[in-house]
C-alpha cells in the first residue's frame, strides 16, 4: 500500500486526501491549525502539524516525510492577503528538509497566473515559457524551477486554472459589482473534481518530471461566464465595463490530456 505525504489539506488537499483513501492509499496529512489535526485524523488521516516561515519550519516535519516517497505540495503563497511575504524562501526551507528525507517524486501544485495575460489572449501550453510579471507569478515560477532543477527527487508541476466547486465560486464575490474589466477576456477554471482526478491520475501513471496544466477546455468570455453563472444563481448580475480594454489568456490543457488520457469531466 502506497504512502502519499500531503502538504497542505485545505480546500484541494483534504478532498485529494479522501479520494486517495479511498484507492487503497495511506496518506500522511499536515495542516497548519492544531484544531484541525481532530478533522484529519477522524478522516482516517496520519494528522501533523507543519508551518512553513520565512526562518523554518515548525513542527512534525521530519515524522510527516519519515519513510513516504511520495510528497503532494498544496499550499498557497498567500501573497494576496501578504504582498510582503517571501514564498521561495519558505520554499528553500522545505526542500532542504526533503532532501534529508526519504522522498522520490514530488507533485507541486501551480498556478497558471505564471503567465501573463495580454491584448491579444495568448494561448500558453505546457511546453511555454511563463513570462509572469506580478511578484506572485515570479515566486511561483522560482519555486517551480528550485523544485524542477533539485537531483534528490523529481517533481511534476501541475498549474491549475482558477478553482471552483460547489462551495466556491468567484461569481458569488462579482455578483452586483458594477464597472468590472476585461469582460471579453477569456475564462480559465477548473473544478474540484476534475483537480483531484488530474492529480491522482499523475501518481496512477507515475508521471514525473513534467509539466501538466489544470484548466477545462472551454474558454466563454468573462462577461458571458459570470452573468450565466449570476443568472443560474439568482445572483444579482455582474457588470462589465463596456469600454475598458480587455486583456487576456487561454491555457491549453491539451498535452496534459493527451500524456495521461485524461479527459476533463466536470463542465465549469
Amino acid at each position: 500500500m502506497k504512502t502519499v505525504s500531503i502538504l497542505g489539506c485545505g480546500w484541494l488537499g483534504l478532498p485529494l486526501a479522501e479520494r486517495l483513501i479511498e484507492k487503497r492509499f495511506t496518506i500522511n496529512g499536515s495542516t497548519t491549525t492544531l484544531d484541525k489535526i481532530k478533522i484529519l485524523k477522524s478522516k482516517g488521516i496520519n494528522s501533523f502539524y507543519v508551518e512553513l516561515t520565512e526562518e523554518e519550519i515548525k513542527g512534525e516535519v521530519f515524522s510527516f516525510l519519515n519513510g513516504v516517497k511520495i510528497l503532494v505540495i498544496d499550499i498557497p503563497p498567500g501573497l494576496r492577503k501578504n504582498p510582503n511575504s517571501n514564498f521561495v524562501k519558505k520554499a528553500e526551507h522545505l526542500i532542504k528538509k526533503i532532501e534529508l528525507s526519504c522522498i522520490e517524486k514530488v507533485v507541486f501544485i501551480s498556478s497558471t497566473s505564471v503567465f501573463e495575460d495580454a491584448l491579444d489572449f495568448p494561448e500558453y501550453n505546457e511546453t511555454s515559457i511563463p513570462n509572469g510579471k506580478s511578484n506572485s507569478a515570479q515566486q511561483l515560477l522560482s519555486v517551480e524551477k528550485l523544485l524542477q532543477s533539485n537531483s534528490h527527487f523529481k517533481t511534476t508541476i501541475v498549474r491549475m486554472g482558477g478553482l471552483i466547486g460547489e462551495n466556491r465560486h468567484p461569481v458569488k464575490f462579482l455578483s452586483g459589482r458594477k464597472g468590472i474589466s476585461s469582460g471579453d477576456a477569456p475564462v480559465n477554471l477548473i473544478q474540484q473534481k476534475d483537480c483531484i482526478a488530474l492529480i491522482e491520475k499523475v501518481l496512477e501513471l507515475d508521471a514525473f518530471a513534467e509539466v501538466f496544466h489544470g484548466v477545462y477546455p472551454s474558454h466563454p468570455t468573462k462577461k458571458d461566464y459570470y452573468q450565466e453563472q449570476a443568472n443560474d444563481r439568482n445572483l444579482e448580475l455582474p457588470e462589465f465595463d463596456e469600454n475598458s480594454t480587455s486583456t487576456g489568456k487561454i491555457i491549453s490543457s491539451t498535452f496534459t490530456e493527451e500524456k495521461l488520457n485524461f479527459s476533463f469531466t466536470c463542465e465549469i
